[in-house]
């Protein structure tokens, strides 16, 4: 299972152990950059450089796994297909994420992600930040879950647990060159969509029915593009769809994989 941009392997936690209980050997993996991987010293954050290291991952196993990709992870699981000459899953779940999707909705991913440089005096005021992002999900009231995703400074102030040159690093992410983010977005595009093409094995597109970057208009693309994939709209959830719903996430997977890599 390989999470999106600024998460880690603990955005799974409850899905995995969810599918674990029902026969699934489940992997979850920090991304370069993210969580406790290491950083990348020469800022190379594309869905090339993270699809090369899920590549060499995939290559541990004795034969592909399904594997599930939240927004950055479903990019690079496309990307990483792109240029293998063999298939690397046995099925593939992208989660909200689709080779077309919304400018405003990743400018305001990427405007969250650039806030806050400095972190925060707290994990209350992190709380109170993310909310704010996300006023559709309830504001925890021990923000203590928090620290697996900040990392406290020695000064005391908690600082997101991911490389800020994700961001930094990139042209495209440069706030107000909307002419750069189009060119970026331009390019994801053909690698998704080539990724896409290349993959032959059963697929599952999962969007939040709030998601302002996976938009209906996306979606038809999407099934323009590869009309024998399946699709499921999980009601009141946003981007970080397993987030939101958890369950209804969970079970949408679940179902998925009953029929293309049953359990063991």
């Amino acid at each position: 299972m390989c999470h999106g941009a600024g998460q880690n392997r603990y955005a799974w936690k409850t899905s995995a152990e969810i599918l674990s209980k029902r026969g699934w050997f489940v992997v979850t993996l920090d991304a370069r950059g993210h969580g406790d991987s290491d950083w990348s010293s020469d800022h190379k954050y594309d869905a090339e450089d993270i699809g090369q290291d899920l590549e060499a991952v995939l290559q541990r196993f004795t034969s592909p796994p399904a594997v599930v990709g939240a927004s950055m992870g479903g990019m690079a699981s496309l990307a990483a297909q792109r240029v293998c000459k063999h298939q690397l899953f046995s099925a593939l779940i992208l989660v909200d994420i689709t080779p077309h999707f919304d400018a405003k909705g990743a400018r305001k991913v990427i405007g969250f992600m650039s806030g806050n440089p400095d972190g925060f005096s707290s994990l209350d005021e992190a709380a109170d930040v993310i909310s704010a992002y996300n006023p559709h999900r309830e504001r925890p009231a021990d923000p203590s879950g928090l620290t697996r995703v900040l990392q406290q400074r020695p000064d005391g102030r908690w600082t997101w647990k991911w490389d800020p040159a994700y961001v930094t690093s990139k042209p495209g992410f440069k706030a107000g060159d909307e002419a750069a983010l189009a060119s970026h977005m331009e390019r994801v595009s053909r690698t998704m969509t080539e990724g896409m093409l290349a993959t032959t094995v059963p697929i599952l597109l999962v969007r939040g029915g709030q998601s302002d970057l996976v938009t209906p208009e996306s979606v038809r693309e999407f099934q323009r593009l590869v009309p024998e994939a399946e699709f499921v709209d999980v009601a009141g959830t946003g981007h970080m769809v397993a987030g939101d719903d958890n369950d209804a996430f969970t079970e949408a997977v679940a179902e998925f994989l009953a029929r293309h890599h049953p359990s063991s």
